[in-house]
């Protein structure tokens, strides 16, 4: 059996005229294996989307988001219920103590509350202090209450709530899915085709062809700019601007350049990934193994913040931390790249190193 041509690897007929530099036949090629998984463009580019629309809309109501609150139903209990009802942000609802407490274990409440006619002089407060919302609801709870029962303050006090675009939790989140749509397109655009194409015995026959072999894996990350700056950008922040009215305070230049870092990191990230493992099952496992923890520590749904102090200097280490800082600085505060140096020198080191030991690392069969 033949050998395949440059032609048959890079999926095109030879052209007439001048012909297209190799390096560019292999990224349009990676380009064309992309758009035609339709597995591939669902979690890239559909899933941000519809993560963006459920927790955009669960935190961009446009009221006042409420908490509920348990009130052991007894004496007392309409008249505690009553006055909480009466102050937007609670919820209160009157329950049999036991299912009061079932519901403080489920999540239901964020907060049980006891009329003092029932405990003998005291209101009794039920919480679980682990839970961010639970200490925050008994201490409003306890202000309306002792309010109701005419407590008045030494001070008088004025509130300022604010809800304006750029400040909301959407403006927040959508930075972060980003980051993470760079990550995850990097590591299953990359490693996932490359191991596969190693298990099908395709780049032992890519590597006999003509074809240099730092083109052929340089291809994959050229790919990936091209759907970073022209897809994965435009969709994301587009359809947060449409929807949401989420506006970009920095320069877009800014965004790109944050992004096409974010890129590099990843794509070493997933070259790594992909040099030495030699099955789909492997690659799968390699991608959740780095994937999982960084969506979970490097603060895309909420604030890495949240962790103990002695795990901070890790978390910041990470590349999905480093790119999030960077794209939440610029998108919402309009921070210069001169600004950002900190976190683009960690998305450098992340690439450059992942790079150079996936280039020793590599295996062709």
């Amino acid at each position: 059996m033949t050998e395949p041509t440059m032609d048959a690897v890079a999926g095109a007929r030879p052209a007439r005229g001048r012909r297209m530099p190799p390096l560019a036949r292999l990224t349009l090629t990676r380009l064309r294996e992309f758009i035609r998984e339709p597995g591939t463009i669902f979690w890239t580019f559909v899933f941000p989307i519809l993560l963006t629309v459920a927790l955009g809309s669960a935190f961009n109501h446009g009221v006042t988001p409420r908490t509920r609150v348990a009130v052991v139903d007894g004496p007392g209990a309409e008249r505690v219920a009553a006055a909480l009802a009466a102050h937007p942000g609670l919820t209160p609802e009157r329950v049999p103590a036991s299912e009061a407490g079932a519901g403080l274990r489920t999540g239901r409440f964020a907060l049980q509350v006891t009329p003092p006619e029932q405990t003998g002089g005291a209101l009794a407060y039920r919480f679980d202090p682990t839970r961010p919302e639970s200490p925050a609801t008994r201490t409003f709870v306890d202000d309306v209450l002792q309010r109701d029962a005419g407590r008045a303050d030494a001070r008088p006090v004025k509130d300022d709530a604010v809800s304006a675009p750029g400040t909301r939790y959407v403006d927040w989140l959508v930075p972060g899915l980003v980051g993470m749509n760079v990550m995850a397109g990097s590591m299953w655009g990359i490693t996932f085709v490359i191991v596969l194409a190693r298990q099908r015995r395709l780049l032992k026959r890519f590597a006999a062809t003509p074809m240099r072999r730092p083109e052929y894996l340089l291809s994959f990350a050229l790919a990936r700019v091209v759907f970073v700056l022209c897809v994965d950008l435009p969709l994301v922040l587009g359809f947060a601007r449409v929807t949401f009215g989420m506006p970009i305070h920095g320069s877009l230049a800014a965004v790109a350049a944050v992004a096409l870092a974010g890129t590099f990191a990843f794509s070493g990230l997933a070259f790594l990934c992909a040099s030495r493992a030699r099955t789909s099952e492997t690659a799968v496992g390699l991608i959740n193994m780095v994937m999982v923890p960084m969506m979970g520590l490097a603060g895309i749904f909420f604030a890495s913040s949240h962790f103990p102090d002695a795990v901070q200097p890790l978390i910041r280490a990470l590349p999905l931390s480093a790119m999030n800082a960077c794209m939440r600085a610029v998108i919402n505060e309009g921070a210069p790249l001169s600004a950002l140096l900190p976190d683009l020198a960690i998305l450098g080191t992340w690439g450059s190193a992942c790079f150079a030991l996936a280039v020793r690392l590599f295996r062709w069969t």
